[in-house]
């Protein structure tokens, strides 16, 4: 019987993780669109044209990719409590992973492969300020 009553206790905890994880789930998306919005604004202002936003493929997903010019820029959107956190959250596994999905994205384009492209990251603090770090991936 003590059994019975431990495991209602544990489904029911269980119950409440899950629709715990959903709420900061879904508000972590909300304040990671604030921030490519915050980031897409920026982007506008120096002259660059949206060409896609959250594009997917394949490879995974770019969360902005727009056009300065001749280059096509790839962006890499970080949200955390201070510009270096959110730096740190970048690894090299997902800019390989962004890098394959550009070219994937480059092979839709009429220069394809050989289209200029950049790497950037945008790191947003929690107070909204944005630093964008130009050819964040170095050279490619």
């Amino acid at each position: 019987m003590g059994q019975l009553h431990f495991a209602g206790i544990d489904a029911a905890r269980s119950q409440r993780s899950r629709s715990g994880r959903v709420v900061r789930g879904l508000s972590a998306q909300a304040s990671g669109a604030a921030a490519e919005r915050l980031v897409e604004d920026r982007y506008a202002a120096l002259g660059c044209a949206v060409l896609a936003r959250r594009w997917r493929g394949p490879s995974g997903e770019i969360d902005l990719i727009l056009r300065d010019g001749a280059c096509v820029i790839f962006v890499e959107v970080k949200k955390s409590a201070t510009v270096d956190m959110a730096a740190e959250r970048l690894g090299r596994r997902q800019m390989d992973r962004i890098c394959n999905a550009a070219l994937e994205f480059c092979e839709t384009l009429p220069t394809g492969s050989l289209t200029e492209m950049r790497f950037d990251a945008a790191l947003v603090d929690a107070t909204g300020k944005v630093e964008i770090v130009e050819n964040a991936f170095g050279q490619h």
